[in-house]
């Protein structure tokens, strides 16, 4: 059963409404965050790393003039209070933020005047995955779709996913968990849902997400991960190289290891891409310890 929060109050789910005339709806302006939250027994709820996805969500919010004044004290506080009220030990939690009834035009033409955002968080079930998936490892497609480095939305987590998920059902179609999105420069992006590292004589390279660009170079079209950040954290503290940088489609297939990261599976080891194997076909320790060090819910 998911606990809803809606503009303020919980509402059941038969109850919960949102505007024919919300820009979510009507032009797919919004923003949203997924966590993974715990209730450990006779404990607090913690939400991981609830902090960092607000800041990612405030930043996009401003950059891309949804809001430049979301108050991230109080959304931490109210997905706290979704997480207790919804009581389960492990949770996934979506938080959403449109532009609410706002005309992007009308409010264009007024020169940005401040309008109240639609706030929605959903507390539910954790997504429950296979062990196999992370002891044997996964097999990952690679998606038609190409990212376009001069797509101002590429590298926020918006309300357009539709091109995202539908490569990831043709992925699943043919008995893939994930697929490999490649920019029109043909450098990797990453996972559908996920980021992604490589691990290569025992070094860690990822593609360069933004925020991470060097002067004169392309803007990125990737999305600075929160699980990607804290993967490449921990790698450092074992003394283990780490470089941003543009990887090409050999970069993955001569790879000695392959993982994608995302807040909901943790760490997902890959071992095969289409029908070239990753590693012999073997889960890396490198990936293992990666998995074993992060903190998930």
């Amino acid at each position: 059963m998911a606990t809803i929060f809606l503009n303020g109050e919980f509402l059941e789910a038969d109850e919960a409404r949102v505007s024919a005339f919300d820009a979510g709806l009507t032009h797919g302006v919004g923003l949203f965050e997924t966590m993974s939250a715990v209730i450990p027994e006779g404990g607090e709820p913690e939400v991981v790393r609830v902090l960092d996805h607000l800041d990612r969500l405030a930043a996009s919010a401003k950059a891309l003039r949804l809001s430049d004044d979301l108050r991230k004290p109080a959304l931490a506080e109210a997905i706290k209070r979704t997480v207790a009220k919804c009581g389960l030990p492990r949770q996934r939690v979506r938080l959403t933020v449109t532009g609410g009834d706002l005309n992007p035009l009308s409010a264009a033409r007024s020169g940005g005047q401040p309008h109240d955002p639609m706030v929605m968080i959903v507390a539910q079930p954790a997504t429950e995955y296979p062990d196999e998936m992370f002891e044997q490892g996964v097999v990952v497609g690679i998606a038609d779709m190409k990212a376009n480095p001069f797509d101002p939305m590429a590298s926020h987590k918006t309300l357009n996913y539709w091109a995202r998920l539908s490569a990831l059902q043709e992925a699943s179609v043919k008995g893939a968990a994930e697929a490999l999105v490649f920019q029109v420069t043909n450098h990797l992006c990453g996972g559908c849902v996920s980021n992604a590292i490589v691990v290569k004589n025992g070094e860690l390279f990822t593609p360069i997400v933004r925020g991470e660009e060097t002067e004169g170079g392309l803007p990125s079209p990737v999305l600075p991960g929160v699980t990607r950040a804290e993967v490449l954290d921990n790698a450092r503290r074992l003394d283990l190289m780490t470089t941003s940088k543009m990887l090409t489609i050999d970069d993955v297939l001569d790879a000695d290891e392959l993982m994608l990261t995302n807040s909901s599976w943790g760490v997902l080891p890959v071992v095969r891409v289409e029908a070239q194997e990753i590693g012999g076909g073997v889960v890396g320790e490198v990936t293992k310890k990666m998995r074993e060090m992060l903190v998930v819910g």
